[in-house]
């Protein structure tokens, strides 16, 4: 008797519990989101993504809020200093209690926080990151990410390169971390036969000379520069004082036209391919678009001291949406559970300032949010797209 009286107890108990925290939910007031991003440091530069989501979602309050809610966005810097982001996303997390962290910022930042985040149940959505540390639905269910897969890029590039230049000669030129580590692993799946030359850099290293020379001397025909902005202005100014002119597909991280092939000079970079989602704000092409018309009233009125050129101001209002988009489908139950139930369910969203035929999706299984990928070559003046968006 007294175990079932127990029994009894505890079903009671948690029937109170499920409807009290459901209730709670029903009668939120306001939504919570945090995140971290570097205001100060060597990478300050990125802080234009804690000032977009905060300029995305006083739209959204102006408009009403989401399901009549108002959205907070509580954006603290880190630096980009692992250390620092564990301090402030527990602040985050147990002192500002908010619902979700979202728009974050780093690879190495971001992971810094990923364990203690699954722990504790909060979804750790949009990771500034192409990362495979952000695409791991059984290991890291709350842990998402906002860019293509840097692995997913990769290996539509080797499968380009096998259809069509089945013969050349591979090789790369990749950063010794987490990041290059995927494009190296991408790369061989989607080229299927070994790579004629791998090659790694340090980001302390002050010149990437020796590297590029490496690659020269292994004869190779085209190279994937798996880089940061910097590394690939130095690799392709060596290719061009050496006068060496093999395929080169960048990172999509580092397709900037300024800075990147600028520094390199733009008569020089003519045929470097790379991939893109989001629609560059500094191409004219879409100045008569609908959508960026849109989008240019929100950065004039909400943005004003935004770079209009800076395509990470479009990045980030696309991903924005997105949040919205799953905040808006949770309705009433703002638990964090639903939050991230309804992040897995996003299907073919297509968010504004994405490119034509690209949209995000999301599954339980399959963290990659975007399936499909458009290749861009570079034609002295703008990335102009090849073909229609490839990929799964």
């Amino acid at each position: 008797m007294k175990n079932r009286s127990f029994t009894r107890l505890v079903t009671a108990v948690a029937i109170a519990t499920a409807f009290t925290g459901s209730a709670l939910a029903a009668s939120k007031t306001e939504i919570k989101l945090g995140n971290t991003v570097p205001y100060s440091g060597p990478a300050s530069f990125y802080g234009v993504v804690g000032q977009a989501t905060a300029a995305y979602f006083a739209k959204v309050n102006d408009e009403g809020g989401i399901n009549g809610r108002k959205v907070t966005v509580i954006s603290l810097d880190d630096a980009l200093a692992p250390p620092k982001t564990v301090e402030q996303v527990r602040k985050l997390v147990e002192q500002d209690e908010v619902d979700a962290i979202v728009n974050q910022v780093g690879t190495a930042t971001a992971s810094s926080v990923r364990q203690y985040l699954n722990a504790k149940g909060v979804p750790q959505l949009f990771v500034q990151s192409g990362s495979n540390n952000f695409q791991q639905p059984k290991a890291f269910r709350y842990s998402t990410s906002a860019l293509m897969s840097y692995e997913f890029e990769a290996k539509v590039y080797g499968q380009l390169i096998a259809k069509d230049k089945p013969s050349a000669k591979v090789g790369i030129l990749y950063q010794n971390d987490d990041y290059g580590k995927d494009y190296l692993r991408g790369l061989k799946a989607g080229l299927g036969k070994a790579l004629t030359a791998e090659i790694t850099y340090e980001q302390s290293d002050p010149t990437l000379d020796s590297q590029v020379l490496a690659l020269r001397a292994a004869g190779v025909d085209v190279i994937v520069l798996a880089a940061y902005s910097k590394q690939v202005s130095q690799s392709l100014r060596k290719m061009t004082e050496l006068g060496w002119k093999p395929l080169v597909y960048i990172s999509h991280v580092s397709a900037q036209v300024h800075p990147t092939l600028a520094l390199v000079g733009l008569e020089n970079t003519v045929g470097v391919m790379t991939a893109a989602v989001v629609k560059d704000p500094s191409d004219p092409t879409w100045h008569n678009d609908a959508d960026y018309k849109t989008w240019l009233a929100w950065m004039t009125k909400y943005q004003p001291k935004g770079d209009i050129n800076n395509s990470a101001n479009a990045s980030v209002y696309a991903t924005s949406a997105a949040i919205a988009q799953v905040l808006k489908a949770a309705g009433d139950d703002l638990s964090r559970e639903n939050i991230l139930k309804q992040m897995t369910q996003l299907k073919d969203y297509a968010a504004p300032m994405l490119l034509p035929g690209i949209t995000m999706s999301m599954s339980t299984d399959n963290y990659n949010l975007f399936r499909k990928i458009q290749i861009m070559r570079f034609d002295g003046k703008r990335w102009v797209a090849q073909g229609k968006p490839v990929g799964e």
